[in-house]
């Protein structure tokens, strides 16, 4: 499983919600459409107005490197070519191993991946 997270910068409010407005139908055809696409969101940040959060869940490197060749990566590249972004920052985090964050009673957990 990989997890790619980032944060885009833009100048101000309005141009973030408009980033996110214009890329929505891609986020949803990503979703759809590529194989081994678990999540794909960018999302404003709540707490930061100039911010969109960005989260995407892949099965693996072939999927995710797949998704790059894809015809819905060029048509996010454009929309956000023109979107007034600042800044992005990126980063892919290979995970091995996953487990819930709470028990079956929704308890909270004293301790994580514990053999």
């Amino acid at each position: 499983m990989i997890i790619v997270v980032a944060a885009l910068e833009f100048e101000n409010q309005a141009d973030r919600d408009h980033a996110v407005a214009i890329t929505a139908d891609v986020q949803m055809a990503t979703r759809q459409e590529e194989a081994g696409c678990q999540a794909y969101c960018f999302a404003p940040d709540p707490s930061v107005p100039t911010r969109i959060q960005v989260y995407e869940l892949w099965d693996d490197n072939d999927s995710l490197v797949a998704h790059f060749k894809h015809p819905n990566y060029d048509k996010m590249r454009e929309l956000l070519h023109g979107a007034n972004i600042k800044e992005s920052i990126n980063q892919a985090y290979l995970v091995e191993r996953g487990e819930p964050v709470y028990g079956p009673n929704g308890e909270m957990k004293e301790a994580f991946f514990v053999d």
